[in-house]
């Protein structure tokens, strides 16, 4: 359109409905990206209602038999608002949630329990150790997950879910148990993985010698150590749970947590198992290394022993003192030579034969 004074009429209005439309085209994109996932089943009829609206948790969470599960990934400041809204989130356990790096712990709120763990992985070529940070809201009839990213262990613990639906009758602790089941699992693929790096430093150790082993022991260290630290708080997450202060989840659920505190000890016996090999290697990279120094030193004293013998030859044969009477000899540069190799050979076998060369 061509600008004359009709259209400058008809610009304000064309602004409008162009403004209009991008906010539809946003609020549009902004709805089909689904920051909180919730599915529901009941126990009863064991039937799955996926992707329930958040205005509907209140309703079916008053439905008796209904069993919610919550999952928010990447929450914003009004996700954590609306989850307190909805489920009563004391204010402490939603500043937990929103200041990541919280130690692996479990506490104890009015009608649920709130747990953080963490997910390991080893991503790249150089098995780089990721962890991943995984909140957990545990009521009676319902699980809230909140994480910053991606959990391998949802996806395990919703198919699953969906193939555990003759047990539906445990709520909320047989959902729990299938999902810290799976992420406590992926530890034990995951310690075989550095187990089988540490064969391959034993090999370097005392096959090729490397000496870039010792960065490669330090870095397997640093790997163990984060790991203990992500399972060992979790013995007192499983203990403060099985003691059942709160009447959460049904007693027969007893037996699934004790399940997955059998595993956590396995673990962490595991994690400990390697820590002492790990020493163990670094005790014999430090001898080796300190075998073949003393090696080289004793190559280097024995090169050394014979250079000084056959200067102390010359070293004799060059005071010049007038009453020598070798200077006068007609072979007595012959004699010298002669005299230096001797000795060098000399030497040279028996320290072969002590097996310093």
């Amino acid at each position: 359109m061509s600008p004359g004074r009709g259209s400058d009429k008809l610009w304000p209005l064309y602004n409008q409905r162009l403004v209009l439309r991008v906010i539809r085209s946003t609020i549009s994109l902004w709805e089909t990206v689904q920051v909180i996932t919730t599915v529901c089943l009941n126990s009863t009829s064991r039937k799955f209602t996926e992707n329930c609206r958040s205005a509907d948790i209140s309703e079916l969470r008053l439905e008796d038999g209904n069993v919610i599960w919550a999952d928010v990934s990447d929450p914003t400041s009004r996700d954590f608002e609306e989850l307190a809204e909805e489920f009563g989130f004391h204010h402490l356990s939603i500043e937990d949630c929103r200041n990541a790096h919280q130690r692996p712990k479990v506490e104890e709120f009015s009608g649920y329990y709130f747990i953080v763990l963490y997910e390991a992985e080893l991503v790249g070529e150089t098995d780089r150790l990721e962890l991943r940070e995984l909140n957990i809201f545990l009521g009676k009839n319902y699980l809230v997950t909140v994480h910053s990213r991606p959990i391998r262990a949802i996806e395990t613990a919703k198919r699953l879910w969906h193939e555990w639906t003759d047990r539906a009758e445990q709520g909320s602790g047989l959902l729990a148990y299938l999902l810290i089941d799976a992420i406590v699992d992926d530890y034990l693929p995951l310690l075989d993985i550095v187990s089988e790096r540490m064969d391959d430093l034993e090999d370097s150790i005392f096959g090729e010698w490397r000496a870039e082993v010792i960065e490669d022991i330090f870095t397997i260290k640093k790997k163990l150590l984060y790991l203990r630290r992500s399972i060992t708080p979790l013995r007192d997450v499983f203990n403060t749970m099985l003691r059942r202060e709160q009447p959460i989840f049904p007693r027969e659920t007893h037996v699934y947590f004790q399940d997955v505190f059998d595993h956590l000890i396995r673990v962490a016996d595991t994690i400990d198992s390697l820590r002492d090999m790990l020493s163990s290697t670094m005790d014999a990279y430090l001898s080796v290394s300190g075998n073949r120094m003393n090696k080289i030193m004793k190559r280097l004293t024995s090169i050394s022993t014979i250079l000084m013998s056959v200067t102390l030859i010359a070293g004799i044969y060059g005071m010049n003192f007038d009453l020598m009477p070798e200077l006068k000899w007609r072979f007595g540069y012959v004699y010298a030579l002669l005299s230096m190799v001797a000795v060098g050979v000399a030497l040279y076998i028996y320290l072969k034969k002590v097996k310093w060369i």
